[in-house]
C-alpha cells in the first residue's frame, strides 16, 4: 500500500472520529447545563451545613458561657446536633432531583430550564432519529432562556413559548412513552409508526422555536441594522470627501 493512501485513510478516519464528535456536542453541551443546575443545589446544601454549624457553635459558646461549661452530656448533644445536621442538609435534597411541574405562574427561564433537563434525562430513551432533533432543539435553548427572561410572561411570544416548552413538547415525549414498545412499529391511518410519528412532532417543534427565537430577536435585529445604516450613511460620505480632497 503506497503512503498516500495511508494518509488518505487515516484522515478519513480522522473526520469520521470527529464528525462523531461533533455530533455529539449538542448532548454533551445540554447535558452539562444540566449539571451546572445540579451544582447549584449542591452548593447550596453545602452552604446549608456551614450555616448550621456556625450556628451550632454559637449556641454552645453562648450555653458555656452562661452555665460555665457544656460539661460531658452537653458535648455529646452538639456532636449529635452536628451529625444530625449534616445528615438533613447533606442527604436531602442529594441525588437527581425530578423535573419540576409546569405551572402557570412558572418564569420564563424556569420554564426554559425545566424542557432542558427534561430532554437531557429523555433523550437516551428514544430513538436515534429523536435523539438527533432532541439536541437540535437543546442547541436553541439557551438563546430562547436569555431572551424569554428578559420578556413579561403575557407577551403573545412569550405564551405561545410557553405552551410549546412548558406543555405540548414535554407531553409529546410522555404520551410517546406510554406507548409499548411492541407496538412502536406499527403503522396508524396515515401510514407513520409511532417513532416515525414522534420525529415529526420534535421536528415541528424546532422549526416553531426557531420561528419563536427569530421574533423575540427581531428587535435587536431591527437596531442592529438602523445601526449599521446610521454609520454608513454617517462616515461613507466624509470618506468621499476626504478622498476627493
Amino acid at each position: 500500500m503506497s503512503t498516500s493512501r495511508k494518509v488518505g485513510q487515516a484522515i478519513a478516519r480522522f473526520d469520521e472520529v470527529m464528525g462523531r464528535i461533533d455530533q455529539n456536542a449538542p448532548a454533551r453541551d445540554a447535558a452539562r447545563r444540566d449539571s451546572a443546575r445540579g451544582m447549584a443545589s449542591t452548593v447550596q446544601r453545602a452552604v446549608n451545613i456551614g450555616l448550621a454549624l456556625a450556628a451550632i457553635a454559637v449556641g454552645a459558646i453562648a450555653t458555656g458561657l452562661v452555665l460555665g461549661g457544656i460539661g460531658i452530656t452537653g458535648l455529646f448533644v452538639v456532636m449529635a446536633l452536628i451529625v444530625l445536621s449534616v445528615l438533613v442538609f447533606g442527604l436531602w435534597g442529594g441525588g437527581e432531583k425530578p423535573v419540576v411541574d409546569y405551572k402557570e405562574d412558572m418564569p420564563n427561564r424556569a420554564v426554559v430550564q425545566r424542557l432542558d433537563t427534561l430532554l437531557v434525562r429523555k433523550r437516551a430513551a428514544l430513538p436515534a432519529p429523536a435523539a438527533r432533533h432532541i439536541d437540535a432543539i437543546g442547541q436553541q435553548l439557551p438563546l430562547l432562556e436569555s431572551r424569554l427572561g428578559e420578556t413579561a410572561i403575557l407577551d403573545p411570544l412569550a405564551q405561545d413559548a410557553r405552551r410549546l416548552m412548558g406543555k405540548h413538547l414535554p407531553e409529546l415525549i410522555e404520551r410517546y412513552e406510554r406507548v409499548p414498545a411492541a407496538y412502536r412499529h406499527e403503522r396508524d391511518g396515515e401510514g407513520l409508526t409511532v417513532d416515525e410519528r414522534l420525529v415529526q412532532g420534535l421536528d415541528a417543534a424546532r422549526v416553531a422555536l426557531d420561528e419563536l427565537g427569530r421574533k423575540l430577536a427581531h428587535e435587536d435585529l431591527t437596531a442592529f441594522e438602523s445601526q449599521g445604516r446610521f454609520i454608513e450613511s454617517r462616515y461613507k460620505d466624509g470618506e468621499d470627501a476626504i478622498r476627493a480632497e
